[in-house]
């Protein structure tokens, strides 16, 4: 096992123990998203266990949607394209009818201290330090959506210091760039409300008029959250549509 991780719990399966350890790896670093991990060979030899054993704790985390097989060339990591997520549920296109991933501007960048429900979302102890960003996402000028994102800043710190204009359209990339911080996981949950004088204003809609508002949860790869984050959209472009089979 990595000596740099606290000690595996030994009630846990062996199986579950190599997951748990392979995961670490992933938030060390020492194995990067998109690059094959070491073959089942050198990892049997690696741990000194059966391909079976070894097999189960890879399936487990392909199972999750952290790793992935392609045939031929190895296991990767996933990369998570979570910026697609909104298009499952805002129809946003330009002139021509195209999609597009819309332009993205920090508004306000603050550090605050963890209101009861940011705590709660992030998983930190009571009035613990949060970097805030008010973000605006924008199409050929118009804006579509309103975002609030809370980052826990004993991690996402560096972010403070970071000039405004230098903060890309996807932050997952930018928060593995200059803080180290992998996000491998999310968990969104959708509901409908009013628009507030500022979204609304915004949004070039009417105070009152209803949006939905998209709030998620993103992890590591070790399962602690990293971002909270709610984005508000315009419910006269939302569309709800899933495949039953």
């Amino acid at each position: 096992m990595s000596h740099s991780e606290k000690p595996a719990d030994e009630r846990l399966p062996l199986y579950q123990r190599l997951r748990d350890d392979m995961l670490a790896k992933v938030t060390a670093g020492e194995w990067q998203p998109g690059i094959a991990i070491p073959t089942e060979a050198e990892l049997t030899r690696h741990y000194g266990v059966a391909i079976g054993t070894l097999r189960k704790a890879i399936d487990t985390l392909v199972n999750d949607g952290l790793m992935k097989r392609s045939q031929g060339r190895g296991t990767f990591i996933r990369r998570p394209e979570f910026d697609r997520s909104l298009f499952r549920f805002f129809r946003q296109v330009d002139a021509r009818g195209s999609r597009r991933v819309p332009d993205s501007r920090i508004l306000r960048r603050s550090l605050e201290s963890a209101g009861p429900d940011i705590v709660k979302a992030l998983a930190l102890p009571t009035s613990s330090e949060v970097v805030c960003l008010k973000r605006l996402r924008h199409l050929d000028g118009q804006s579509v959506y309103l975002e609030e994102i809370w980052l826990p800043a004993s991690r996402f710190k560096t972010l403070m210091s970071i000039e405004l204009e230098d903060f890309g359209n996807l932050l997952y990339p930018f928060y593995e760039e200059q803080c180290g911080q992998l996000v491998g996981s999310a968990s969104e949950t959708l509901t409908v409300e009013l628009a507030s004088a500022e979204a609304a204003l915004t949004l070039d809609i009417c105070e009152g008029q209803p949006v939905v508002m998209i709030e998620r949860i993103a992890r590591g790869y070790d399962g602690i959250p990293l971002e909270f984050r709610r984005s508000c959209g315009s419910a006269a472009t939302f569309r709800y549509q899933v495949d039953i089979s």
